[in-house]
C-alpha cells in the first residue's frame, strides 16, 4: 500500500546535537557577536521574537540516499542551528547552539555542529579580542587589568601585585569565585592598594 513509508527511519530522522560557549558578554553584546560571525560565513539566519536565532536550512553534502524508497519517501538531508544566547550574571553570556538534521545519518551528526563545519565559537572569540569587553568595574582607585590568554587571577595577580596570594582580594572586589571563573580578555579591576610600584 502507498502508506508504507510512514513507519520507515528516514521521515523521523529528525535529530538536535548541542554545544555550549561562554563569552565574557552582556546577552546582547554576545548576539551581536554571534550574528557577526555568522554573517562572515555567508550562512543566513533570522532573528526569533525572543531573540533566539535560527539559521535557514542547508543541504547537507553526504550525498543523496541511493535507495529509490528513500528517494521518494523522505526529505533531502539537510541542517540548520538554533542559537540561544542565555545572560550568566551581569558580565557573561552562553551561546548555546543546537544543530537540528534532517535524514542524515547518526554517525555523521558530530561533523555538522557549528563549532566543526565553521568554527564558530573561535570565530565569535576572535571578532571579541578584536573589541575587549567594556568595564563593568569601578573607574576610580585601581586599574582595570584585561586578561591575557590562558590567564587566570593567580596569574594576573601575580602580574599586577607581585603576589599571587592576592587573587583572593581581587576576586572578592570583581565579584568572583574562584581563580578560574573568568574568561580571556575580561576586564579584572585591581585596587591601588594591591599594585607593585611601578605597574600603570
Amino acid at each position: 500500500m502507498g502508506y508504507r513509508h510512514q513507519t520507515e527511519h528516514w521521515t523521523a530522522a529528525d535529530t538536535a546535537l548541542g554545544e555550549e560557549h561562554e563569552v565574557p558578554y552582556p546577552p546582547s553584546t554576545a548576539q551581536e557577536l554571534t550574528e557577526d560571525a555568522l554573517r562572515g560565513d555567508g550562512i543566513l539566519f533570522e532573528r526569533q521574537p525572543d531573540d533566539s536565532i535560527i539559521t535557514l536550512w542547508r543541504n547537507a553534502d553526504i550525498g543523496t540516499p541511493t535507495s529509490s524508497f528513500a528517494l521518494i519517501a523522505g526529505p533531502p538531508p539537510r541542517y540548520r542551528y538554533e542559537i540561544q544566547i542565555v545572560p550568566e550574571g551581569s558580565h557573561k553570556s552562553k551561546i548555546i547552539v543546537n544543530v537540528r538534521t534532517e535524514s542524515i545519518p547518526d554517525e555523521q551528526l558530530d561533523s555538522y555542529k557549528a563549532s566543526n563545519r565553521f568554527a564558530l565559537f573561535k570565530e565569535i572569540d576572535e571578532l571579541a579580542s578584536k573589541a575587549p569587553p567594556p568595564s563593568t568595574t569601578p573607574s576610580t582607585g585601581g586599574v582595570n587589568f584585561t586578561l591575557l590568554p590562558n590567564e587566570d587571577l593567580k596569574a594576573l595577580a601575580k602580574r599586577s601585585t607581585g603576589d599571587p596570594n592576592n587573587w583572593q582580594e581581587i576576586a572578592k572586589d570583581n565579584g568572583l569565585s574562584s581563580p578560574t571563573d573568568v574568561t580571556p580578555f575580561e576586564n579584572v579591576w585591581v585596587p591601588n592598594n594591591l599594585l607593585k610600584r611601578g605597574t600603570p
